[in-house]
């Protein structure tokens, strides 16, 4: 090798250090680009060539069978994420994958991931919902060995009643195991005033995000009798839809609390005339504001709204007033054409006629 290459070898090396010091606690995101990218059959692949930390390579190593779930996991949280916020300023933007650089050396959220706002917040409580979820999915699906259903429930219920448990009751208590052991990382290990805040801030979400799916688990029941009647009925516990934990994370998101920038024995309320009230582990804590989404800022990665298209009817966070921060809009004309009043003729084929029709499109100025 030639001294140019060295030395451009070395440069490489010194950036991606560089990389790994500029995202501290975005560090801990870069396994939700697993949701995004694809990577080919993992056993082939390994653990060590993923964008995991090194806790989680370990856990990798140990059991390869849950990457699916894992990979499954970060698509759902990823695909909720933006669902629920697509037509907001912010609009849960993703990064894209490139071949400039190592996949995960940045976060896949990018500012946001370690900005500290809100939409941190929603973002980590979200990914661990929809870990949470794939993992207690899969184990009631019996794709893995170290878990099934829920076994407590086994043998119960009420015989006055006329019902019992049974079925498949999803096991979410190991999916939220799962998830802390997968994404928790102690505070201790963690130095400065700002990241160890930044860090109890992004726990306590994550927690935020798995209690949610515990809270909307809900009994589903199928009757047994003689002709269809409901003498007994065998009842089993079954997760909400994801977009069902998807609305409520985003309620919690609308309602959620900033905390002080300080950490003495626990997190406190910002504001010190409402610290008595209590912080309850389902709620969103942020610590600093959101910046503004309505305009481009290259230096955080903000797009702003510009170009954005948006409902002129609306009143809503979709609507041309709100989206567009008072800018107002262009109205476009978009043509469409398409086959339409189809019939089948005999024998054998299908006569179409060519439909057009003219829409308005507006987006913000």
């Amino acid at each position: 090798m030639d001294r140019a290459a060295l030395l451009g070898l070395a440069r490489l090396c010194a950036l991606w250090a560089a990389l790994l010091a500029l995202f501290p606690c975005g560090a801990q995101g870069n396994w939700m680009w697993l949701g995004i990218a694809s990577f080919g059959v993992p056993e082939k692949r390994g653990c060590a060539s993923l964008p995991l930390n090194s806790r989680q390579k370990e856990l990798c190593k140990r059991k390869p069978y849950l990457l699916p779930s894992i990979r499954e996991g970060a698509r759902l949280g990823i695909q909720e994420c933006r669902s629920q916020f697509r037509h907001e300023r912010w609009n849960c933007k993703v990064a894209a994958a490139t071949a400039a650089g190592p996949l995960g050396a940045s976060p896949l959220f990018g500012y946001e991931l370690s900005s500290g706002t809100k939409e941190t917040a929603f973002i980590y409580a979200v990914m661990a919902a929809g870990l949470v979820h794939s993992v207690t999915r899969s184990c009631s699906a019996g794709n893995m060995t170290e878990c099934s259903c829920d076994t407590t429930l086994q043998n119960g219920g009420s015989a006055s009643g006329g019902w019992h448990w049974g079925g498949c009751s999803d096991d979410v208590q190991y999916g939220m195991w799962f998830s802390r052991k997968f994404l928790d990382f102690p505070i201790r290990n963690t130095t400065g005033k700002e990241s160890k805040v930044l860090l109890a801030m992004n726990l306590h979400n994550n927690e935020a995000g798995r209690q949610a799916v515990a809270k909307l688990m809900s009994v589903d029941c199928r009757c047994h009798g003689v002709s269809g009647s409901c003498a007994v009925k065998t009842c089993w516990k079954t997760m909400s839809s994801f977009e069902k934990i998807g609305h409520l994370l985003k309620d919690k998101y609308e309602n959620s609390i900033q905390i002080s920038d300080k950490i003495k024995k626990k997190m406190r309320r910002r504001e010190k005339d409402q610290r008595k009230i209590p912080i309850h582990k389902d709620d969103l804590l942020y610590v600093n504001k959101s910046p503004n989404y309505c305009v481009e800022d290259k230096k955080l990665g903000i797009p702003g709204t510009q170009g954005r298209e948006c409902n002129r009817t609306s009143e809503g966070a979709d609507g041309c007033n709100l989206l567009c921060c008072g800018r107002g809009y262009n109205t476009h004309v978009v043509r469409h054409v398409e086959r339409c009043e189809c019939k089948f003729i005999w024998c054998c084929y299908v006569r179409c006629r060519r439909c057009e029709s003219m829409t308005d499109v507006h987006t913000c100025k």
